[in-house]
This record gives structure tokens, C-alpha cells and sequence, in this order.
């Protein structure tokens, strides 16, 4: 699929294709199989491409609000109706509560710096819905602190007034250490 190839090669670029384009004409002309008929490649970045990026770009900028503590910029990727579910199980409803939980730790040691780190994002070339899977990872106290929580997650995105904005996220916690180890999950 022509759209995973361009993902692949992150950020999503025309570069990524470039160079998949080459080796193969490189390896061809290694083995002999290169005529001398000319190919032209068009690199142009398709419509789907650029929303790849500007999810991409969305979800980085998010990231660094997190980092910063500023839950209230973080909750501008949000709709207002996004919905929830957290890794050890919990659900949240709505931007209100969501950002309330981002910004009610019980003590420094509770606090967690939420980083989520895209592996693929998938657009709709029909409705202006896109998919994103990823890694998440929890640091304690800073977005330097120690991971002591992560696993894998995924958001729907859906594309308003021509911005992108995650209406739904699933995470599920797989690996701890430390503190992260004592959290409890939802049966």
C-alpha cells in the first residue's frame, strides 16, 4: 500500500519515497536487470501524505505542551466530546474531565508526564477521519523523570474547520517498574 511506504519512512516525506526509488533502481542496475529506458518518478507528497504529516505534527506539539505542564494548551488537540480510556482501565468523558485529571496529581510522586510517541497514522481518503497508533510512556514528576509506566495506544482523529483534533483515545498499559508497578488495574 502506497500510503505505508510514505509512513514508513517518517516524518512521511517525499524523501522516504526517493530513497526506497533509488535503491531499487540501484539494485537493479547492480544486477543487470536496467535497460536504458528512462523512468520518471513523481515524488510529489500526495493529499493523504500532508494529513499524515500534520497528524504527526499535531501529536508532537501535544507531546510538548505535556512535557511543559501545560495542560491547557495539550487539551487544544482535543474535541469536546473526546473520550478516554486509560491504560490501567479507567474512562474518561469529555475535555473538562480529561484536562481536571491531567491537572489534579495527588502528590509530586503521583504526578506522571504522559509522552506518546506515533508508529503509523492512516487517513481516510473518503470521510476526515484518520488512525494513530503508537507507544505511550508515563515519566515520573518530568518529562525527564523515569518511565514507570508505558504500553500502546490509539486515537481516532477527525478533522474540523480544517485542523485535527483526537475525538477518541484507547491506551493499554503493558510494562512498568518502580512506583508504576503498585498502580492497579480495572479488573
Amino acid at each position: 500500500m502506497p500510503a505505508a511506504i510514505s509512513d514508513v519512512h517518517a516524518p512521511g516525506t517525499a524523501r522516504g519515497l526517493v530513497r526506497v526509488f533509488t535503491t531499487i533502481v540501484l539494485m537493479l542496475s547492480v544486477t543487470g536487470c536496467v535497460t536504458q529506458k528512462s523512468v520518471t518518478i513523481d515524488v510529489e507528497e500526495s493529499p493523504a501524505a500532508v494529513e499524515r504529516i500534520a497528524i504527526r505534527q499535531a501529536r508532537a506539539a501535544q507531546n510538548g505542551a505535556m512535557a511543559a505542564g501545560d495542560h491547557v494548551r495539550a487539551a487544544t488537540y482535543w474535541t469536546e466530546d473526546v473520550s478516554l480510556r486509560r491504560g490501567l482501565g479507567p474512562v474518561i468523558n469529555g475535555k473538562a474531565a480529561y484536562l481536571a485529571q491531567l491537572q489534579t496529581p495527588v502528590n509530586r510522586d503521583s504526578l506522571l508526564v504522559y509522552d506518546r510517541q506515533t508508529t503509523e497514522v492512516e487517513t481516510s481518503l473518503q470521510w476526515p477521519l484518520a488512525f494513530e497508533t503508537g507507544t505511550w510512556a508515563g515519566h515520573l514528576a518530568s518529562a525527564t523523570g523515569p518511565v514507570v509506566i508505558g504500553g500502546r495506544y490509539s486515537a481516532q482523529w477527525v478533522k474540523r474547520e480544517g485542523r485535527w483534533l483526537i475525538r477518541g483515545e484507547v491506551f493499554v498499559a503493558l510494562t512498568c517498574t518502580g512506583i508504576g508497578c503498585s498502580y492497579t488495574a480495572l479488573p
